[in-house]
């Protein structure tokens, strides 16, 4: 079994016990799963924000322009040099398994937050990305965890955020429309929190239409 990473060969460790009962097969090597880095405290309560104490300035000038919008946002890992590495691979050059390196540490993360049992709704992509990719990472993240989600969303443009700056993406027009409204209370499913805009902009639409709270999951911050 070779690293789902960097692709160095993965020898277990033979004890009595695992002679007898062989472990669950390591989908990454020790030195690769140590650079995951699961956020753990201090982080900020709102968006999930790393190594920050307390609300940090955006989730501040978020509460200024769109109050109550958003509830909270949970992420499992800072979007760092590996991450990013992974992400590129994973998204853009099809190698889909790379996603089982985090399988387990986000289905435990899913678990603490207190989001099951709420309807998911993954982010949706245009048809032009959708074609590109040959599928939709949120709803592969939606799958690894065991749920299923519902898709009352509909872009209206198919411009990439990964190509904004900051201060165009937390002024940028709503990309979305909802073709159907919700009053149950809301998890958004994505892979990458940035500025919150793109999670921001569902939730407004939902709120207005009678969503008593919308929250968001996603895997980095």
């Amino acid at each position: 079994m070779r690293c789902l990473s960097c692709h160095t060969e993965i020898i277990p460790e033979v004890t009595w016990s695992t002679f007898w009962k062989p472990p669950t097969k390591d989908v990454a090597c020790l030195l690769c799963m140590e650079k995951l880095n699961e956020i753990s405290e201090p982080f900020c309560p709102q968006c999930h924000r790393p190594d920050h104490k307390g609300v940090c300035k955006d989730c501040q000038l978020w509460e200024k322009t769109h109050t109550d919008v958003l509830e909270r946002n949970v992420s499992v890992f800072p979007y760092n040099e590996f991450h990013k590495d992974i992400v590129a691979r994973w998204k853009y050059r099809g190698d889909y398994v790379l996603v089982d390196i985090y399988k387990e540490t986000i289905q435990r993360k899913w678990s603490a937050s207190g989001f099951k049992g709420m309807q998911v709704i993954h982010v949706p992509l245009s048809e032009e990305r959708i074609q590109e990719r040959g599928f939709n990472q949120a709803e592969a993240i939606i799958g690894l965890l065991g749920e299923r989600s519902i898709s009352p969303f509909e872009r209206t443009h198919s411009e990439k955020q990964s190509k904004r700056g900051k201060r165009d993406r937390m002024y940028s027009k709503n990309p979305f429309q909802l073709i159907e409204a919700t009053s149950k209370p809301v998890v958004l499913v994505d892979d990458i929190y940035t500025t919150g805009r793109t999670i921001r902009h569902m939730a407004a639409l939902l709120k207005e239409t009678g969503c008593p709270s919308v929250s968001s999951f996603t895997i980095f911050r």
